[in-house]
């Protein structure tokens, strides 16, 4: 976290000097960061949007905020829950410049905020084979008793794909969020029906955002609603993946909806033959693609030690679950290196597509 909080405060310098001199930006990723000698941050090829011969105008001088808010957001630990309000805020434009911004930030500083263990750790990578990066990954605290976290891949190429994996993220983390928020105690039936909801909600909210365009956006969704850290609800369309690693043990809670998954299952091809097979690709269910998607939740009693992994398809289609198994046991407890070495491990198996990764682990 206070590398976060480090990175932060040197980036709204950046902005600021910037602004300053009239640059804004038009997009702003991890890609436009360096750090030299583990403390300098570099401005590294930035995306320009305008350069003015004044100051820059105020609006755009939030947008950059914005934009730099929601690139810290991927790299909070989920119980670091003061830092994640302030970023939740700044990628919302709460804050107008980033003097603002950074004092925000220097306040959470002073505040002397103990960096936690990690419970929750994810990564994304674009792969070896492609240039853009159609994947997405989020959490959010929806009460003192319940985490939900989302892993999503896009389809539908550049201003589609991407958009439709983030506009899942965000709006199931965001219903579910307005449903459950402060709720404590409610009704296991309760929580399963609002997770649906959510979920639908999603899918019908990227249906509408497609017909409007014109074009045929979609993604596949898995997510894990974690209650209390006992129970899970664990969701998921298309053929991202959850896994539940219990006693050293890889299991695959989900099912894939695709056609070789359904080839499987009628005894047609094995799984093997299905990891190689022509039409491996082709989904019979998606988020985005039809109204009211049939949504599998699947429920999951939890135990101390136990570890939910997340994935797209560029992590199980490169990677054999005995591998996968493997790399989670190596690191038990240290689930930011276990995130590193499972998309490290993708690339080895070729590379071929985005793989997203986020694995969840119930304290012992």
């Amino acid at each position: 976290m206070q590398q976060v909080l480090d990175m932060g405060q040197r980036a709204t310098g950046i902005l600021a000097y910037l602004h300053h001199h009239g640059v804004t930006l038009r997009n702003l990723g991890a890609t436009n960061f360096l750090i030299q000698d583990g403390e300098r941050v570099v401005l590294y090829d930035p995306d320009i949007r305008e350069v003015h011969e004044e100051k820059a105008p105020d609006d755009e001088r939030k947008s950059d905020v914005a934009l730099l808010g929601q690139l810290l957001q991927r790299f909070v630990p989920v119980e670091a829950e003061a830092l994640t309000e302030v970023l939740r805020q700044c990628a919302s434009g709460a804050f107008e410049t980033p003097f603002a911004f950074g004092r925000a930030l220097e306040d959470l500083i002073r505040a002397n905020l103990a960096e936690p263990s990690p419970i929750a750790a994810g990564m994304t990578d674009v792969g070896l084979a492609r240039t853009l990066n159609e994947d997405n990954w989020g959490w959010r605290r929806l009460s003192d008793d319940m985490d939900l976290y989302v892993v999503a891949d896009g389809m539908g190429g550049h201003d589609s794909g991407e958009v439709a994996s983030q506009m899942a993220v965000e709006t199931l983390c965001d219903e579910a969020f307005r449903s459950l928020n402060e709720e404590c105690g409610v009704s296991h039936e309760r929580v399963e029906a609002t997770f649906d909801a959510s979920f639908q909600a999603g899918n019908n909210g990227i249906k509408e955002h497609s017909e409007h365009l014109g074009n045929d956006m979609g993604t596949t969704m898995v997510a894990a609603l974690v209650i209390d850290r006992k129970y899970a609800f664990v969701a998921n369309v298309g053929d991202s993946r959850g896994y539940l690693v219990r006693g050293e043990m890889l299991h695959q809670i989900t099912r894939d909806h695709s056609l070789v998954a359904k080839m499987v299952e009628q005894g047609r091809i094995t799984e093997e033959e299905a990891r190689v097979h022509p039409h491996s690709n082709i989904l019979l269910r998606t988020v985005g693609t039809d109204y009211d998607v049939d949504i599998d939740i699947f429920n999951v009693d939890l135990a101390p030690g136990d570890r939910i992994l997340l994935c797209s398809d560029g992590l199980w289609g490169e990677v054999e679950d005995a591998e996968i198994e493997s790399i989670m046991n190596h690191f038990p407890n240290d689930h930011r290196s276990a995130c590193r070495e499972l998309v490290r491990a993708a690339h080895h198996g070729g590379g071929k597509d985005n793989v997203t990764v986020l694995i969840i682990g119930i304290p012992e």
